[in-house]
């Protein structure tokens, strides 16, 4: 049989793309850094590379809270630019001139701290003018901040620090323009002229990003698909208890339920939709619910906005096939893996990922050489279509990752590494490249009677609930929740009113904020993140016109893990 004749493996490379909502309140200032320099790095280069290769096909999932998020960015830097504006965002501040250099020591080294937070081997190291400025301050074992080396520093080493550590975090797409190229050639010394030049070079990076995805969603290339709105794990807004079908044994927070939470589950779903036909112009067909957080009710939900797909780990799809009474192991078990599933009574079809290529990706590929391992990427896929035999164009594969934060820890950005996946998948006779969409008619489906709910860690809710700081962060969720019902069933509030309460509850109801407490996290991100979800709920009590409880002014969680990205897919810093 020739190449042309052989039956070819369906593969679907989903990208998942998720900030959580970084301001301290609806419209306040920014307190982390993460939504404008995962786009500067990661959205832009990302667009680029499908561009550069338009015979690739994929699934590309975008928040809706980041969607907005990235959209303020772009009108915040178009509006400094025109008008001096200032940004909502210190680092911002601090790299355009608006904020002056501090005086204090405490302030600089936070500086300092600040420009610190990427992977440096890939990100300071590679650039050795930005490596010589840490030099400068921090102790010998380049642990931490040298207060005593900062007063004799003048203004300009922090302008330099933070001009580097802008560059460092520009795609690499960005970093081959001629204005960035000269820029960096500069090496230091970035008077306001020079960083204009790169806040334009920034503010043209995020002119006409989203319409780049839409424009690729337009031509069939991809396929945008959606998380809803606030990015919050549905199946325990709707049924806390649905922790126990992986996590039998675990203790839930002291509340049995979260009020309402069908409800606002719902709410996530339609407020999702409509942010992201406005910014991305079309309707999503499928739903990379949050954390691929899945169930039997949360299926339902998605069968009401007529979702035709939605996908999660290989974890969950051991797991219900256990419960459903089916060989978990074994061969023809396995085969199963790789294809779309019917839940009973629901319609939308469930894919499952494969963890160990997502994984390869995410966490392996960083040290190969990038051909070497786009070659070993491709054996992987045709061992599997041999595994299958000639059935193997009613299968796929599913590989779903983060698309931003696993790219520090190559060399580039990934660029080499992305470049050849992307060439080696097209040019490959066995490989045929599908979106999820394509996927439902071309895989007959399997029977699952039983979805047990999880996510894609582990197959269970364990990094969200079932830990003791988890559940407190559950229980105040559930008090601010009861407080809300009761003041909104007043209906005493305006419309607008009602409109931005539903949006700082669902600001609160996202996942992230339990995804960060607990021992085995950095406790500068559990710092960070535990602080924020408390000024939240803090913000959502003030519009309610109650007091806050004295409790969201002590912390829930203080971390204490050093394992950087431990256990993420990778979603390092948020």
């Amino acid at each position: 049989m020739s190449n042309d004749e052989q039956p070819r493996m369906n593969l679907v490379l989903c990208w998942h793309m998720h900030q959580p909502w970084y301001r301290e309140s609806q419209d306040g200032e920014y307190c982390l850094p993460w939504v404008y320099l995962h786009g500067l790095k990661d959205y832009v280069d990302m667009a680029a590379h499908l561009e550069a290769h338009p015979k690739m096909r994929c699934v590309v999932n975008f928040t809706p809270v980041l969607l907005e998020q990235l959209d303020d960015y772009a009108q915040q830097f178009k509006s400094h630019l025109a008008s001096g504006t200032p940004f909502s965002d210190p680092l911002l501040n601090l790299l355009a001139g608006i904020t002056p250099i501090p005086a204090d020591a405490e302030q600089r080294a936070e500086i300092v701290r600040a420009c610190r937070r990427a992977h440096a081997p890939m990100m300071i190291d590679v650039h050795a003018r930005f490596r010589a400025l840490f030099d400068l301050v921090m102790s010998l074992d380049r642990k931490r901040v040298d207060p005593s080396r900062l007063r004799y520093l003048n203004d300009q080493f922090f302008l330099d620090l933070l001009s580097w550590y802008h560059l460092a975090w520009l795609g690499h797409s960005l970093k081959r323009l001629p204005d960035v190229q000269a820029l960096m050639d500069r090496e230091q010394e970035f008077d306001a002229e020079a960083r204009q030049v790169l806040l334009r070079v920034m503010s043209d990076a995020f002119d006409g990003l989203l319409a780049r995805y839409a424009k690729l969603a337009r031509t069939g290339q991809i396929e945008l698909s959606m998380t809803p709105y606030g990015h919050p794990i549905v199946p325990l807004l709707i049924d806390l208890g649905a922790m126990h079908c992986s996590l039998p044994e675990a203790k839930g927070p002291q509340a049995d339920a979260y009020p309402g939470g069908s409800d606002r589950a719902r709410w996530h779903m339609r407020e999702g939709i409509r942010v992201f036909e406005r910014y991305l112009g079309c309707k999503p067909t499928g739903v990379w619910l949050s954390e691929g957080g899945v169930s039997t009710d949360a299926l339902k939900l998605l069968d009401e906005f007529g979702i035709r797909w939605s996908a999660s780990g290989e974890g969950v799809w051991a797991n219900s096939r256990f419960l459903s009474g089916l060989d978990a192991h074994g061969e023809q078990a396995r085969r199963t893996l790789f294809c779309s599933h019917q839940v009973d009574d629901c319609k939308t079809r469930m894919f499952f990922r494969d963890d160990g290529l997502s994984d390869m990706i995410g966490f392996e590929y960083q040290q190969w050489n990038a051909g070497d391992a786009a070659a070993n990427f491709g054996e992987h896929l045709k061992n599997i279509a041999r595994y299958l035999g000639d059935s193997c164009h009613e299968h796929v594969v599913s590989v779903v990752l983060d698309g931003e934060n696993a790219w520090e820890y190559y060399p580039d950005n990934a660029f080499h590494f992305l470049g050849a996946l992307y060439e080696h998948l097209v040019a490959n006779p066995h490989i045929r490249c599908v979106t999820f969409t394509e996927a439902v008619p071309l895989c007959p489906p399997q029977k699952l009677p039983t979805l047990c709910p999880g996510s894609w860690v582990y197959g269970s809710f364990s990094t969200w609930i079932g830990e003791r700081d988890k559940n407190r962060a559950w229980d105040l969720l559930v008090e601010a929740k009861q407080t809300y019902d009761r003041v909104v069933g007043k209906k005493r509030l305006s419309s607008e009113a009602k409109t931005r309460l539903e949006r700082q509850l669902a600001i609160c109801e996202g996942s992230d904020w339990f995804w960060w407490f607990g021992d085995y996290n950095p406790a500068d991100s559990v710092n960070d993140f535990d602080r924020l979800y408390r000024k939240q709920l803090q913000n959502l009590y003030e519009m309610l016109g109650e007091p806050p409880p004295a409790n969201l002014d002590q912390p829930l969680s203080r971390g204490g893990g050093a394992a950087e990205n431990a256990g993420t897919m990778r979603r390092g810093h948020g």
